[in-house]
């Protein structure tokens, strides 16, 4: 049986820290791949590409545009990726890249919290699973305006570990836990910017899922099509609810 690793008290993401920082995701502007001091066996710099399309910034694109014209070059590529983009992403990448395992350990390292070699696949996995799960939720709600927006990008996202949300706060009122993490992500729906409020919460232990967790992804009511889109998703849900109680009633 596998022995999952030892994950922080307090549950954050150890990829936001306080150094120099990209503005979009709080991570830092250049990839940390060296081993750390007192590492005792290498790890791997590899990084996955994530489902999530990004929002490449306007200096990245030109970067680009420049390079794949032969005008500018890498000295245009170089400019960008020392500039304003989002933080450890490879320039001209339109998806969100994964921090390696070195990254992460290091991540983790520099924050004090325990952290083995050996952990990092599954920690990192972790991570993974989470985000993407998190991002077919978003995906669930922008359904609604895919005929304006067939494809939805995350801009940027924020970690707001302690900044309880309203919803968490009222729950935790019935006796609900309140969740170990809080993301703020802002997608760009082809040029209308939706902050969605994620909170995470740990599942219930299982033997068969050693890591159980769920996320409650809605978009922050700070607008009326915000509303409306809570309203209609409410709506279909108990609509669901019907036709499925239907279907199996005898």
């Amino acid at each position: 049986r596998q022995r999952m690793p030892a994950m922080p008290d307090d549950g954050k993401c150890p990829m936001s820290h306080e150094e120099a920082v990209s503005a979009l995701n709080n991570m830092p502007l250049e990839a940390r791949q060296a081993p750390s001091p007192g590492q005792r066996r290498p790890l791997s710099t590899a990084r996955m590409v994530s489902s999530i399309p990004r929002v490449v910034p306007e200096a990245e694109a030109k970067a680009a545009a420049a390079e794949a014209s032969g005008a500018g070059g890498a000295g245009a590529a170089g400019a960008a990726g020392g500039g304003g983009g989002a933080g450890h992403q490879a320039d001209s990448t339109d998806k969100w890249q994964y921090p390696s395992h070195q990254m992460f350990y290091n991540a983790m390292k520099r924050k004090g919290w325990e952290a083995t070699e050996e952990d990092m696949p599954a920690v990192v996995a972790i991570h993974n699973m989470v985000n993407e799960t998190t991002w077919r939720e978003v995906l669930r709600w922008e359904a609604m305006h895919e005929s304006a927006c067939p494809m939805p990008r995350l801009e940027k996202l924020t970690g707001r570990p302690k900044d309880y949300s309203p919803k968490a706060r009222f729950f935790s009122w019935f006796g609900r836990e309140l969740p170990f993490d809080r993301h703020d992500w802002v997608v760009d729906r082809c040029g209308t910017k939706v902050r969605y409020v994620i909170d995470f919460y740990r599942g219930t232990p299982d033997p068969s899922r050693p890591f159980s967790f769920s996320v409650d992804v809605r978009p922050a009511l700070d607008s009326p099509s915000a509303l409306l889109d809570h309203v209609r998703m409410a709506v279909a849900g108990a609509t669901a609810d019907i036709a499925g109680a239907a279907a199996t009633a005898p």
